[in-house]
């Protein structure tokens, strides 16, 4: 799959290279953002290294850096995942870091390039996600994007605290277009 590079106003969305992988295991390795993620445990340089490399083999996921637009600095790392549904649906996943990054509108701007691209380009019809209850700034972002919560997996997500609810959202391609209509 040739990989796009999505550009918006504050951040880009673009490839991963090797070079990326001090940062991406750094960010993920932060405290305040491994709670955040339904992934538990640190993760080496090398493993975010084979992580990158298989996203060259991986059609079914598109995996993007997401990068300040101001200087380039890795923020994180945002992708669509299960592109292969048959049903013309995947789920989305980001994270974004170390905690001074967060609160200056990248995450909710990486998002909606990610919808953007997912409706406009790959023509999907649904876009899903599960995020940890208790992440208030995850799930404004989300429902200021347009998603809608859809369940509630009571202790479905694990962090070193215990067990933690997992809220199910998603959203369809007519209700992303309403929600970019003028007025």
């Amino acid at each position: 799959m040739m990989l796009p590079t999505l550009t918006g106003t504050r951040v880009v969305l673009r490839p991963l290279v090797k070079a990326d992988a001090p940062r991406l295991a750094a960010i993920v390795n932060d405290p305040s953002v491994s709670r955040t993620l339904r992934a538990n445990g640190r993760v080496s340089v090398a493993a975010q290294e084979l992580f990158i490399d298989s996203l060259a083999t991986a059609p079914a996921d598109l995996v993007l850096g997401v990068a300040a637009a101001s200087d380039g600095r890795l923020l994180g790392a945002a992708g669509l995942h299960h592109l292969d549904d048959p049903a013309r649906k995947a789920e989305l996943g980001i994270f974004l870091g170390p905690p001074p990054e967060w609160g200056h509108g990248h995450g909710t701007e990486a998002v909606a390039l990610l919808l953007r691209h997912a409706f406009e380009d790959l023509r999907l019809h649904r876009v899903w996600l599960h995020v940890h209850a208790d992440h208030d700034r995850a799930l404004r972002v989300y429902e200021r994007l347009g998603f809608r919560r859809e369940g509630l997996l009571r202790d479905s997500g694990r962090r070193t605290d215990g067990f933690v609810d997992v809220v199910s959202m998603g959203i369809l391609a007519d209700e992303w277009a309403a929600g970019r209509a003028p007025g």
